[in-house]
């Protein structure tokens, strides 16, 4: 009994891997939305976030989870985003340091706006987890819809692929169970 009972669980655990494997994050086409997050911590999110934003794609970006030392100004050199554009179009969240604060930090700001459609910038392996948090957070009223930026040709590694799967297991449990 115990023997099967392992069994079925590796054999669960396998097929949820599986399926988290086909759930990563894919680049998005032309699709607009109200709004765009970019949440903070791998490159060429904020460049996609920047090129969805000036293609008219939508209306408004949040960066979430910028390091409180980063000023505006700084981002707007570094990222080349001239002062008219930042001033009407992109916003600032210094608040998030995970992912789960990052989804609160956007639910607010959607809230905040009235925004119906999210564009989720994220790196592909961090998307299934991202997404998850911030429908969530958001609630069902708002359309989140996953924008990934791909990793590289050879990464993710496995370790990679497997420590984020993890992480979306006990948040998926978390959530279902309503521990938060």
């Amino acid at each position: 009994m115990i023997w099967r009972t392992a069994l079925l669980l590796v054999l669960a655990w396998a097929l949820g891997f599986v399926f988290f494997l086909f759930s990563l994050g894919k680049p998005l086409d032309a699709r607009k939305t109200d709004a765009i997050v970019v949440l903070t911590g791998g490159g060429g999110r904020i460049d996609r976030g920047l090129a969805v934003l000036r293609a008219g794609d939508a209306k408004r970006m949040l960066v979430s989870g910028v390091d409180p030392d980063v000023r505006p100004v700084e981002l707007a050199v570094q990222f080349k985003i001239d002062r008219k554009l930042m001033a009407c179009c992109i916003d600032l969240g210094w608040q998030a340091v995970d992912t789960r604060s990052n989804a609160d930090e956007t639910a607010q700001w959607v809230q905040r706006h009235g925004f119906k459609s999210v564009r989720l910038v994220t790196t592909d392996w961090h998307m299934p987890r991202a997404r998850m948090e911030l429908a969530s957070a958001i609630g069902g009223d708002v359309d989140v819809i996953g924008d990934g930026v791909r990793s590289g040709p050879n990464s993710p590694g496995w370790r990679i692929l497997l420590r984020e799967y993890h992480k979306f297991l006990v948040r998926r449990i978390a959530l279902w169970t309503g521990a938060g």
